[in-house]
């Protein structure tokens, strides 16, 4: 049996994550101050450890990865418009949250870190699909602290017997995502259409994003740890798009209801287009992504469904 800790494991992705490790087997122990994640995403999974702080704190962190052969790092303050609302709070999670993780992991002897990054780190695109060696120009303070945060994991790894992988998330989606109005476009437009809200896109709708379901996005970190002697930076994502409007429309489709729909300003620190290159994550850790957008929506909707149901 194998000891993985994951910091944010109560927030969706890392849930997901822990769900996957719980499934084969092996002991997982859970970082999370629940200031974005849910317990109700752990209740599963009562045998996993869950120690309930934050990654600001430095004595929060003492002794928890004894033992613990890989960190999957998902803890951070997400979202281009939360950053800009709150620069500083965004930075001293991502950045100094950051460092913290890895000293404990320095200090515990951890194998590998598994870090969480995003599309953010780029900004806007000057070629698509975009490959990981694209200028990276954030529009957002949410962007350039994901940069940092890569870069420090990356840079440990140069000083220290320690791996890192910094996974770079397109636009992920899937169960355990709730409503958040700083999240991702799909549970905002879900949650406000299965309570019959008007749902508001932004600019002319034209814009694309390359989404990726979840489940692709735990498989990336299953594999990504499980490669020995490897470190880098991988765009982890679908490797196709759709407009905002075709998502609509599918939504439309999935949802039940009549949903009006209006348009609002383009807002700052959005790109206009966006298409990930993953062929280097398929190198060199076999990532494929399996789920097709018609059956990860389909999933979510199913899933937000239940979710909504019961509150």
């Amino acid at each position: 049996m194998t000891r993985y800790a994951v910091t944010g494991g109560a927030g969706f992705i890392g849930s997901n994550i822990v769900g996957n490790l719980v499934s084969r087997g092996h002991e997982v122990i859970v970082v999370d101050d629940l200031s974005s994640g849910h317990e109700i995403n752990l209740e599963p999974f009562p045998e996993v450890m869950v120690k309930n702080g934050s990654i600001l704190d430095e004595e929060a962190l003492d002794s928890v990865f004894d033992g613990v052969d890989t960190v999957f790092h998902l803890a951070a303050s997400v979202g281009n418009k939360r950053s800009i609302d709150n620069p500083v709070l965004d930075s001293k999670i991502n950045v100094i949250g950051t460092i913290n993780v890895l000293e404990a992991c320095r200090k515990a002897g951890v194998r590998k870190i598994v870090v969480s990054s995003s599309a953010g780190i780029f900004g806007e695109l000057h070629e698509l699909p975009i490959s990981e060696d694209h200028p990276v120009e954030p529009d957002s303070p949410y962007g350039a602290s994901k940069l940092a945060a890569e870069k420090l994991c990356l840079a440990y790894a140069k000083l220290y017997d320690i791996e890192a992988i910094a996974l770079r998330y397109f636009n992920v989606f899937g169960p355990n995502q709730r409503f958040d109005a700083y999240g991702n476009v799909i549970p905002i437009f879900v949650f406000k259409m299965l309570g019959g809200e008007p749902i508001t896109i932004f600019g002319d709708g034209e814009q694309t994003r390359d989404f990726i379901s979840v489940a692709d996005v735990v498989q990336a970190n299953i594999k990504a740890s499980e490669t020995r002697a490897l470190s880098g930076a991988f765009n982890i994502a679908s490797g196709t798009r759709i407009t905002i409007n075709d998502l609509v429309a599918r939504l439309n489709e999935l949802v039940p209801g009549q949903h009006k729909v209006s348009h609002g300003p383009e807002r700052p620190g959005d790109v206009r287009d966006s298409l990930a290159d993953i062929s280097a994550a398929r190198d060199a850790f076999g990532f494929e992504p399996t789920v097709s957008m018609a059956d990860g929506l389909a999933a979510y909707v199913h899933w937000a469904m239940s979710e909504a149901d019961r509150a």
